[in-house]
């Protein structure tokens, strides 16, 4: 079978269904990367070692994992890697919700829902103290015999989530498809210029002045809205580019290094091992060894 695609998951929401809970008790993670059109709330206990792939995120995992992901786009996958606990438990929650401007989360009480949703399309972490602070209403979800309480407790979840001051999103915004958005006009155009002209040099005053600022006060400005300095954003957003193109074509790591603005091959490869922990190449070949066509 082919091993260049993205196993595009068919979930067992029909219809009027509001959610698809599966609770289970597991040995292994045997799943390949795939993604959906549903969102899905993730919670893995007792699984240490794991390592949790979303986008172009890759990380191994402690005793608790929770994650969101709201984007049809996103690929992940829950991988056994080190993990040697034959009790591993996975709660996973499949669920449709509209974010669009008119959807019901648009409603006063549920912004911060939303809000929360939104940055989830690039896959969104969260702390042990956030899933301490849900674990009773995670551990008893799927013994809720009523729809009606089952899907309010579940928001109730999500809604005590969407409090969360350490939550972190994990995929980059350019790997994962998504439109950068921001309370900020000045830094919302500027992320757009970034967007449209990575595989140039991007030049600090240029960006200053569609702030409309000092190259020195935008920089602290910059930092100040987006917790990274601007030389490490436009890395990232460099790097997101580059990890997609891995993934979905068959051009060579220097014309990929080339093609999304760095000059440098041995520097290409130097930073994105620093950040991503494989070369180049072994990121292309991890992606490839899970994946496969059902």
């Amino acid at each position: 079978m082919e091993e260049s695609r993205v196993i595009y998951e068919i979930t067992p929401l029909m219809g009027q269904d509001s959610l698809y809970i599966a609770d289970r008790k597991k040995k292994e993670f045997t799943y390949p990367i795939h993604n959906h059109d549903v969102f899905e709330l993730n919670f893995v206990e007792h699984a240490a070692g794991v390592r949790r792939v979303v986008g172009d995120s890759s990380e191994v995992i402690g005793s608790y994992d929770l994650v969101l992901i709201t984007s049809p786009d996103l690929e992940h996958v829950w991988e056994q890697n080190v993990c040697q606990s034959d009790e591993i438990r996975e709660v996973t929650v499949q669920f449709y919700a509209d974010l669009s401007e008119n959807g019901f989360l648009m409603r006063s009480p549920f912004q911060q829902i939303r809000k929360m949703m939104l940055e989830a399309r690039k896959g969104l972490f969260f702390p042990l103290e956030d899933i301490m602070r849900v674990y009773p209403m995670i551990d008893s979800l799927s013994s809720v015999k009523d729809g009606f309480y089952a899907v309010t407790q579940f928001y109730s979840i999500l809604y005590e989530l969407s409090k969360s001051t350490k939550a972190r999103t994990l995929a980059t915004s350019s790997y994962a498809k998504v439109n950068v958005e921001s309370d900020s006009k000045r830094i919302l155009k500027v992320k757009n210029y970034i967007a449209q002209n990575y595989k140039y040099e991007v030049r600090l005053s240029t960006l200053a002045d569609i702030a409309g600022m000092s190259p020195s006060a935008f920089s602290r400005f910059f930092k100040l809205h987006t917790g990274r300095n601007l030389s490490e954003y436009i890395i990232e957003q460099r790097l997101g580019y580059a990890s997609r193109m891995l993934v979905d074509t068959s051009k060579g790591v220097a014309e990929i290094c080339y093609d999304c603005g760095f000059n440098n091959l041995s520097n290409f490869n130097r930073i994105f091992k620093k950040r991503k922990n494989c070369s180049p190449t072994e990121f292309r070949e991890n992606y490839k060894k899970t994946r496969r066509v059902v």
